[in-house]
Order: C-alpha cells, then sequence, then structure tokens
C-alpha cells in the first residue's frame, strides 16, 4: 500500500502529469472555442449529405479497422457493420477480438466480420497481416481491394518501452505502425471500384507541440528518451501531430492523381474506455480530468 502511495505522489508530481493537466485542458479548450467561433461567424454553413455504403451483386465493401475492440474502433464496428460492410478488426489480444465479434454478430445476426491478430509496433507482424489479408480476400471470393481504412489504434504508456526494431512504443503504435499500414494497404485501397477512404483519428493534444522537430531520432521517439523521467506526454503529442502531418501530405499527394481518393483526420473527442498503459493510475488520472475538466465536452464512443 505504502509503494503504491508513493508511486501515485511520483506521479502527480512529474512533468508529463502537469503538462497534461494544464497543456491539453487549454488545448481543448482553445479547440472548442475555435469550432465554435466557425460555426457562429461562418457566413455558409456546408452541410455532407450521408453516403451509403456501394453495396451490390459485383462488390460487398470492406472495412479495415485498427484498435477495434474498445472505444471508438469498437463503436465503429458496429455501426459499419449494419451499413453493410465487411468489417476486418485488428488488434493485438484474440480474446478481446474475439468478444467484439461476438457482440457484433450477437446484435446484427447478418454482420459480416473478421478479425485478425496484429501488432501495430511490429514491421513484421504488419508484413504478415497484409499478406493475411490479400490471401483472406481471395478465399472468400471478394473484390480484391479495400473502400475503407480506419487508422484508430493509439496507447498512452507511461513507461518506457521499445518496438523490435528499436523505436519507441508509443511512436511506433500511434504512428509509424499506421504509416506502413497505410502505405502497404494502398494498393488495395487504389484498386477500389469505388471511390475509397482513409480516416486517421488523431487528437487535440498536438496542439501543445511548441517545438517541431521533424527529424529521424524525433520520428523514432529516441530522442525523447534522453530524459530522466519518461515523457509520456510529449511523445504522445508528437505521435499525434506527425499522424497529421502525414494526413495531409497523403491527401496532397493522392488528389495530384485522376482518381478519387479521400484522406480524412479526425480528432479524437474525450471517450469511455480510451486505452492506456504503464501505470495503474492512469485511470485515476483521467477519471478526475474528466469529471473536472472534460465533463461537459465529454461524449459517448457512439456519438465520436
Amino acid at each position: 500500500m505504502i509503494k503504491e502511495l508513493k508511486e501515485a505522489f511520483r506521479f502527480a508530481a512529474s512533468i508529463s502529469f502537469w503538462r497534461m493537466a494544464v497543456f491539453w485542458t487549454i488545448s481543448l479548450f482553445i479547440s472548442y472555442f475555435q469550432l465554435h467561433t466557425n460555426w457562429i461567424f461562418s457566413r455558409r454553413l456546408q452541410s455532407y449529405p450521408r453516403c451509403h455504403p456501394p453495396i451490390s451483386e459485383s462488390l460487398t465493401p470492406v472495412c479495415v479497422i485498427t484498435g477495434a475492440t474498445s472505444g471508438l474502433g469498437a463503436a465503429a464496428a458496429h455501426a459499419l457493420s449494419r451499413e453493410g460492410f465487411f468489417v476486418v478488426l485488428v488488434g493485438r489480444s484474440s480474446h478481446l477480438l474475439s468478444k467484439i465479434m461476438t457482440e457484433i454478430k450477437t446484435q446484427n445476426k447478418g454482420a459480416h466480420v473478421k478479425a485478425f491478430v496484429v501488432n501495430l509496433a511490429s514491421f513484421q507482424s504488419i508484413l504478415e497481416f497484409k499478406s493475411s489479408l490479400q490471401q483472406w480476400l481471395l478465399d472468400c471470393k471478394l473484390h480484391c481491394s479495400l473502400q475503407l481504412l480506419i487508422n484508430n489504434a493509439g496507447i498512452l504508456a507511461t513507461s518506457s518501452r521499445t518496438t523490435p526494431e528499436g523505436y519507441d512504443q508509443m511512436m511506433g503504435t500511434n504512428y509509424i505502425g499506421p504509416f506502413c499500414l497505410t502505405k502497404l494497404l494502398l494498393p488495395l485501397l487504389k484498386r477500389s471500384p469505388v471511390p475509397s477512404r482513409i480516416v486517421n483519428v488523431t487528437s487535440f493534444t498536438h496542439r501543445s507541440v511548441f517545438d517541431v522537430q521533424v527529424d529521424k531520432e524525433s520520428v523514432s521517439g529516441t530522442r525523447f528518451l534522453r530524459s530522466e523521467q519518461y515523457p509520456f506526454a510529449r511523445l504522445y503529442e508528437y505521435s499525434k501531430l506527425f499522424l497529421i502531418l502525414f494526413s495531409y501530405e497523403l491527401h496532397r499527394q493522392l488528389g495530384l492523381m485522376d482518381q478519387p481518393y479521400h484522406v480524412s483526420c479526425c480528432g479524437s473527442w474525450k471517450c469511455k474506455n480510451q486505452h492506456h498503459e504503464g501505470s495503474p493510475f492512469m485511470s485515476f488520472e483521467f477519471g478526475i480530468s474528466s469529471f473536472e475538466v472534460f465533463g461537459p465536452f465529454a461524449v459517448t464512443k457512439e456519438w465520436g
């Protein structure tokens, strides 16, 4: 008990804790202020009609969702299965994948769901997933293409860990993994007979990055590992910023092509079941912040 209390006090006294408490709160309020300012002062409010999946006898739309075992990923999987998509669930836990598959099929008897165990922090695991996905599409006699890729997986770890390739695990999971997965699945997305879409789930925390440095050490996360304490807050902010920059550049490059491709960058909302690793006190800290700070803005994962 005493050991746990000491760890709790040490965590509460860390720079990363107060960076999250102060900078992230300010970033959130700035995001909402800009959102409502644009809504109030915009002369023309653009509405987007709901697009239904392109279901036909020759094409069953296929979507890949990473981090599909909880939170926004699980909610998206439920919703898209009801829309008629063949939903490919990607996660690290076979147990949780089986659980979410059972839940989807219980709520929707006609749902088409497939699960793959993938570690986005490992290049080898991502390569194996690409091969397995292509083989599965052939075996199921589905069109060898993808219509939707949702890069939702992400972690907030409080202890330093490295990937098999030597990168920081949080940077690998939140940015390097989605980057590699998108590049590997891009041929399948381009092969789609209907416009395909890539959705990258980011965060408002990128606003807390003031000293932007885009180099090999920053992208790999090794630059941040020189600190005495693991700067998990800064690493998380940078990982989300890099994902946004990648989305912009991918959108620019695909825009130069004749065929229509869409890249969306969605800011994550404060939702239940967000994934935190490394400290039992992370849930305590986020519980306090949810009640005191994010409470008025918190939404359900289904609404998000």
